[in-house]
């Protein structure tokens, strides 16, 4: 069974999008399919080498992937759009490496203990300190929870 749209499916399409980039140095953060009437392949990447994404990273790993789509027409709408953008404003947070890079800043957290805005803090092992509001701290382990930025940093990090 091959990837379908709905918000079930945006891990396979991870996956897809993975195998071809991730040897090309660049990391999924998110890929999915929008459906609608002109659905949207969308994939946000950025480099392994934490350096910003350039206008010539997203024609190459949009050239590649497209290539491997090509391969996949039956798992795929008759007419998309493939769209392949740097993280944004919005950035989604996955990994430990992604908190340390990010610490100080504000996040938008959505866990099953409720969802909040705070800092990053602390990163130990798969554990995530966030600083609220009235010296409150929140400790939440990785995989339990979501988490984009709030505010960009000033400079690339």
């Amino acid at each position: 069974m091959g990837p379908k749209t709905g918000s079930d499916s945006t891990s396979q399409w991870n996956q897809v999008a993975a195998g071809v980039l991730s040897p090309l140095g660049y990391e999924v953060l998110e890929a999915s399919l929008k459906s609608g009437k002109n659905p949207i392949l969308l994939v946000r990447i950025e480099r392994k080498d934490e350096v910003p994404i350039s206008v010539a990273d997203l024609e190459r790993a949009n050239r590649a992937l497209s290539a491997h789509l090509d391969t996949l027409e039956a798992l795929l709408p008759e007419h998309y759009l493939l769209q392949v953008e740097s993280p944004g404003a919005e950035r989604p947070l996955f990994t430990a490496r992604h908190f340390e890079r990010f610490v100080g800043l504000k996040v938008k957290v959505r866990s099953p203990q409720g969802n909040f805005t705070g800092r990053v803090g602390t990163v130990k092992g798969d554990m995530v300190e966030f600083w609220l509001e009235k010296d409150e701290v929140r400790t939440l382990q990785l995989g339990t929870f979501k988490a984009n930025l709030a505010e960009w940093p000033d400079r690339p990090r």
